[in-house]
């Protein structure tokens, strides 16, 4: 298994959590972004991958590289539809595992939420993103890794 990382949005209070399980686990790891970012010092080699600028240029170059069984950390809930149907895996930056059981109500909320603000509705986004969602991350990331990493 490979884990890839949908660095664009990826949150700080997540880079040490994720680095332990690399480093433990000796985890292959591919983080995809449009501009640098660094999880952090690491003996296991870590590949970052920077991508052109542009909507959805890191989440494509993600679909093409994943494969059946790979692990993929991302908010973005269409990449994780397109994961799902190659039979990887998805984990958000909250914890939340999604599965061909869940994919496409997560997905079919995020384009409800999408046509009600393009309406002109004012919605309240996600609240911000604090330590009991790096909290929930990690337990979800250890469990998926535990049952999946032996």
């Amino acid at each position: 298994m490979k884990l890839y990382i949908d660095g664009d949005a990826f949150p700080n209070l997540l880079k040490p959590i994720v680095l332990r399980s690399i480093e433990r686990l000796s985890l292959p790891t591919i983080v995809v972004s449009n501009k640098k970012i660094k999880l952090g010092k690491s003996a296991t080699p870590i590949t970052y991958l920077i991508v052109e600028q542009g909507a959805d240029e890191a989440d494509h170059r993600i679909v093409e590289m994943v494969e059946e069984g790979d692990l993929v950390i991302t908010a973005d809930i269409p990449l994780a539809d397109r994961i799902i149907s190659k039979n990887a895996h998805a984990i958000d930056h909250r914890g939340e595992l999604y599965s061909v059981d869940n994919i496409k109500q997560y997905l079919a909320m995020r384009n409800l939420m999408e046509e009600i603000r393009d309406s002109g509705e004012m919605t309240r986004g996600p609240k911000p993103f604090g330590q009991k969602d790096a909290h929930q991350f990690a337990n979800q990331l250890h469990r998926f890794l535990t049952k999946y990493c032996k």
